[in-house]
């Protein structure tokens, strides 16, 4: 079998574009680099909707090709398991149809199922991953690009199953057939060798074999991506830390926030990061493991077992390197349940046992009063303690408690010692093992007035929607409020707008003052685009809210915030109401030009963050016209669902701070301030046409733009100083350039705009070229054809 992915990819392209699915077309080809540089939003946003199309349009290889980019990222940046399991499965049946069986790519997904039953338990599924890969192997030639990618699943398969040399001597085979047969060695096979290399401990061959591959990527002229720099810095930094070179290790050691950022570098990061540890030249803190905690628990919430059992193992080691005694048992705690979902247990078991036993051979501290009082003493110091150190104590405090007589007074002490024992444990990323301790004390202490709305709030927070429908299915009866409260707060945390509008109005309809309620209902009437319930929301909130004077600490989001009067100006100038605008303003202390009608002035220059309909994030210059209003400025293309001159509707919280005061000078003044886009509240109505070619002269471009903007039309430059098009009076040379957005005014027909340029750049040396607006005037484009092809536009 032998077939070229990529020239189908380019022809799948075309042929797509040319039949007028331009969305379907630029999703195939962005896919692969949001999938591998870990640009999960962008992907999320694409997916969906591409591969709806292509199932639309009958295109199952095009399918094939979607759902194994998407599953790339999945498996490779976001590490899932058994998460992903039923979709590698049935894409793998999918992919073997006789309909799509041809599909070039249909071989990839071989490394599709393998790569998440190895995240799954990887030792457990070798035999599987060998068979299913080796039988691939042997049927596809060296020379295709996915004889690399199995050839390197192969190798992993082998590693798992502790026989690394070999693991080397099949990525060695692999090498020498790829390369005879014209094939290169992509830069991942050589991470790949490169981690093999580390199993055998041959550290000098790593930083030797990296330099000498990105050396050889840059002289074909290939530029590295982000993802293999970081990738390249990380397993040089793991390198180095072994060979007691730290401060070269240190340095390339890629950031904590990378690692958050990145889930694919943690294995390796806290590899090298207990080498460092171990090695005295990096801090062993409670931060640290707090990082790590989360990292466990996200791969335990994906299924992604036997990583999540080998990472519980490092955290476990720099725990007890730290005395951390709770987090250390917490943490033996999790690879004791995850055992029982491996297949292969034999010597993970042992390790998680050993992990046990030296945690409880820590010392329990002392308390330095009675259990009881222990939560007062805590609260009474004048400086934040030990995070890990406190988790200690109250886990002391809350076992010695549980010994004492049964009373009122012992009941209520105990519930406070483990709401804040699950608190600590919470803020350490222990966040099942919270979960678990407020579940006990719930059935222990089932009247408490905060113990329930606290568990909800940790399950939300962690994810658990059946732990949180379990909890409302148990309120549901005692109180039918805080049921629908804490199904609305799950449904929010899920964008289930309409589910959150729906439980907020029965509990409204229970208890009519709940202040919060309602915030939350608006905020869900604004997601669905119902301004004017979210504006009656709003106001309900000022005749229902407490008084700011005299209202205690604990009950101050009973009264207005300020938020509160941004928010309803927001909803009421989406419905237009000026009134209303005018008046939440006055309250927070603005001021406007005339005390009637819409608001319509020149305030500031902002940024409208809006999104593109491929799903990426598109930062639009704008002037602000009001409190929540502003002009877009750019002419836009139809990827964007606005356009110059329109007034939009922004959301009135800032989405990047401003630069303190430290900031270079530079940089502050540059800074404006970015908002969301709510809705667009007045279209302009302007059509866009492209205009390429030749660079006038900065004088003549600013004559142009003066004239258009004067006659009611919009321009804007995309292209830059590096934009350079063919002299066509010298071969090889090369001219500056400008490629520009032409907004053509409501008022104003094609016609009329073709002519208007043709009289503004007649005398100009090089001409531009307006292909689709001269055909939708009507007019001749075969002049506008020539300068295409003359100009290499």
């Amino acid at each position: 079998m032998s077939s070229d992915i990529w020239a189908w990819v380019h022809d799948a392209h075309r042929q797509l574009a040319e039949a007028g699915h331009h969305r379907l077309a630029e999703a195939i080809y962005e896919l692969p680099g949001h999938a591998n540089e870990g640009r999960n939003e962008q992907l999320d946003a694409v997916f969906p909707e591409a591969l709806a199309t292509a199932r639309s349009l009958d295109l199952p290889w095009v399918e094939v090709y979607l759902r194994h980019w998407r599953m790339q990222n999945l498996l490779n940046k976001r590490h899932q398991g058994e998460l992903a399991l039923p979709e590698a499965v049935d894409l793998l049946e999918f992919a073997h149809r006789e309909q799509t069986e041809s599909c070039p790519q249909s071989v990839c997904v071989v490394q599709d199922f393998a790569i998440c039953h190895a995240r799954v338990d990887g030792p457990g599924y070798v035999p599987e991953r060998l068979a299913v890969l080796g039988e691939t192997l042997e049927r596809i030639e060296p020379a295709r690009a996915c004889f690399d990618c199995l050839s390197r699943e192969y190798s992993d398969a082998l590693e798992d199953d502790g026989r690394p040399a070999e693991a080397l001597s099949h990525l060695d085979t692999a090498a020498t057939r790829m390369q005879a047969a014209g094939q290169r060695l992509s830069l991942h096979f050589h991470h790949a060798r490169a981690g093999t290399l580390h199993l055998l401990g041959r550290d000098e061959e790593i930083l030797t074999l990296l330099d000498t591959a990105e050396q050889a990527e840059r002289a074909r002229g290939a530029e590295l991506s982000d993802s293999d720099r970081r990738w390249g810095a990380l397993q040089r930094a793991r390198a180095l830390a072994r060979l007691g070179r730290t401060d070269e290790a240190l340095a390339l050691l890629p950031s904590i926030d990378q690692a958050e950022q990145y889930a694919d570098l943690r294995p390796v990061w806290v590899d090298t990061v207990e080498i460092l540890v171990a090695a005295g030249v990096r801090e062993n803190t409670a931060g640290l493991g707090a990082a790590l905690t989360g990292w466990v628990g996200y791969l335990d919430s994906t299924g992604s077992h036997r990583p999540c059992v080998d990472l519980l193992l490092s955290a476990g080691r720099l725990a007890l390197a730290r005395g951390a005694r709770t987090v250390a048992l917490t943490l033996a705690a999790t690879g004791e349940r995850k055992l029982a979902l491996l297949r292969r247990t034999e010597g993970v078991a042992e390790l998680i046992a050993e992990l046990r036993a030296a945690a409880e051979a820590l010392p329990v501290p002392p308390l330095p009063v009675p259990p009881a009082e222990l939560v007062a003493l805590l609260d009474a110091r004048t400086q934040e303690g030990d995070q890990e150190a406190d988790a200690d104590l109250l886990a002391a405090a809350h076992a010695r408690h549980e010994e004492g007589p049964e009373s009122a007074e012992h009941l209520a002490a105990g519930t406070e010692l483990a709401v804040r024992l699950a608190g600590a444990l919470g803020a350490l990323g222990h966040t099942r093992a919270a979960t678990d301790l407020l579940w006990e004390r719930l059935d222990r202490d089932p009247g408490h007035e905060n113990l329930a709305g606290l568990l909800g709030s940790v399950l939300i927070d962690a994810g658990d929607g059946e732990g949180v429908r379990r909890l409302a299915d148990r309120l549901q009866d005692v109180s039918p409020a805080d049921a629908h409260w804490t199904r609305a707060r799950w449904a929010a945390a899920e964008s289930r707008w309409a589910d959150v509008g729906e439980h907020c109005a029965a509990l409204l309809a229970q208890e009519p003052t709940r202040i919060n309620t309602r915030r939350l209902a608006a905020a869900a009437a604004t997601e669905l685009g119902d301004h004017g319930q979210a504006q009656r929301l709003y106001e309900e909130i000022l005749l229902h809210a407490l008084p700011a004077e005299g209202t205690p600490p604990q009950e101050r989001h009973r009264t207005v915030q300020e938020s509160d009067l941004w928010q309803l100006i927001t909803a009421a100038t989406a419905n237009r109401d000026w009134q209303a605008v005018r008046s939440a303003g006055a309250r927070l202390g603005l001021a406007f030009d005339r005390p009637h009608g819409p608001v319509d002035e020149e305030w500031q220059l902002i940024t409208v963050r809006a999104t593109r309909t491929g799903g990426a994030n598109v930062d639009l210059p704008a002037v602000r016209t009001g409190p929540a209003t502003a002009r877009i400025l750019p002419v836009l293309g139809d990827d964007v669902p606005l356009n110059h001159n329109d007034v939009v509707v922004f959301a009135p919280a800032l989405l990047e701070a401003a630069p303190g005061a430290d900031a270079p000078q530079q940089v502050r003044e540059r800074w404006r301030p970015v908002f969301r886009l709510l809705t667009l509240l007045d279209p302009a109505g302007y059509t866009t046409y492209w205009i390429d070619g030749g660079w006038p002269g900065d004088k003549k471009w600013a004559s142009f733009r003066k004239e258009l903007a004067e006659a009611g039309y919009g321009v804007w430059a995309y292209s830059g100083d590096e934009y350079a098009i063919t002299d066509p009076g010298d071969e090889d040379g090369r001219l500056p350039g400008v490629y520009a957005a032409l907004g053509v005014p409501p008022t104003a027909g094609c016609a009329e705009a073709d002519a208007l340029l043709h009289r503004l750049t007649r005398r100009w040396k090089h001409p531009l070229a307006w292909p689709d607006l001269a055909k939708a005037a009507g007019a001749d484009t075969a002049r506008h054809e020539e300068t295409v092809r003359r100009y290499g536009l």
